[in-house]
């Protein structure tokens, strides 16, 4: 589904960053394009720079503090769904991800923070097409919300500067799934204890079961929407920067069959 690793070619590659961008001179990033375009549309993104398009250009810069601050959470939140876009149209951009650590191991100024499952066929990075240093990810069985996830979110927003909170669930999630039907194992026990409360508040008139995938997808939106909840009301330091403009905490599902990010409501 993705492109084949970068190859390191320098000439074709300064060749496709000049073709992609008149002002896109050797060595730039597209993050040094970020500034010049976020104020663009998407049809101008998209047939402009290729940090949108599918122009398959070679990402090999880390985000730097500028660029990330430059972004409004509206940009940042756009530029997921597009990532999302290129991902389920199999044209994801060519990162160079040993530049990219090279780049970033003095510094990260990622702009969003991801709270997702630990599903291995739900990694945020890549359905979303993002490189090294861009995004902090959480991960735990059903994106559940606790003490220590709330308190590592406060790390990446209020000290390190990202700008949006992604929750994001994911259609046949197995940790809802065994929450609907009261799985005992071991300390899962308790994890799956967390979304019960979600699995309630889902009004559902057909079969209330694990069985019915309509259901379990029903209850995985209600689980992300109450952890939204949570991060607000349990996080002074997250709802003051929210109130302020300089972050936003959203909310998403994706669907395994077709690879779909939907924004909720």
């Amino acid at each position: 589904m993705c492109n084949e690793p970068n190859r390191s070619t320098p000439h074709s590659s300064a060749r496709s960053k000049s073709s992609a961008h008149p002002g896109y001179e050797k060595g730039a990033s597209r993050r040094q394009v970020i500034r010049g375009v976020l104020g663009a549309g998407i049809a101008g993104l998209a047939a402009g720079t290729g940090l949108m398009g599918y122009s398959g250009v070679s990402l090999a810069a880390a985000l730097t503090k500028e660029q990330r601050d430059a972004m409004t959470p509206d940009d940042i939140i756009k530029m997921m769904k597009e990532g999302n876009a290129r991902f389920r149209a199999g044209k994801l951009q060519q990162q160079d991800f040993l530049a990219q650590k090279r780049a970033s191991a003095t510094g990260q100024f990622p702009a969003a923070a991801i709270l997702s499952c630990i599903d291995s066929r739900t990694p945020a990075e890549i359905l979303l097409d993002m490189g090294l240093g861009e995004s902090f990810n959480t991960r735990i069985a059903g994106n559940i919300c606790n003490d220590d996830i709330v308190g590592s979110l406060e790390f990446a927003c209020a000290a390190a500067g990202a700008k949006v909170i992604l929750v994001m669930g994911h259609s046949a999630c197995g940790a809802v799934k065994g929450a609907i039907d009261n799985v005992k194992l071991g300390k899962l026990t308790g994890l799956l204890e967390e979304i019960r409360p979600a699995v309630e508040a889902t009004q559902y008139d057909g079969d209330r079961t694990g069985k019915n995938a309509e259901f379990v997808d029903l209850v995985a939106a209600t689980n992300v929407r109450r952890a939204m909840g949570q991060i607000r009301d349990e996080s002074d330091v997250l709802s003051k920067l929210e109130k302020e403009g300089k972050l936003k905490i959203v909310g998403a599902m994706y669907y395994l069959d077709g690879g779909r990010l939907e924004m909720l409501e």
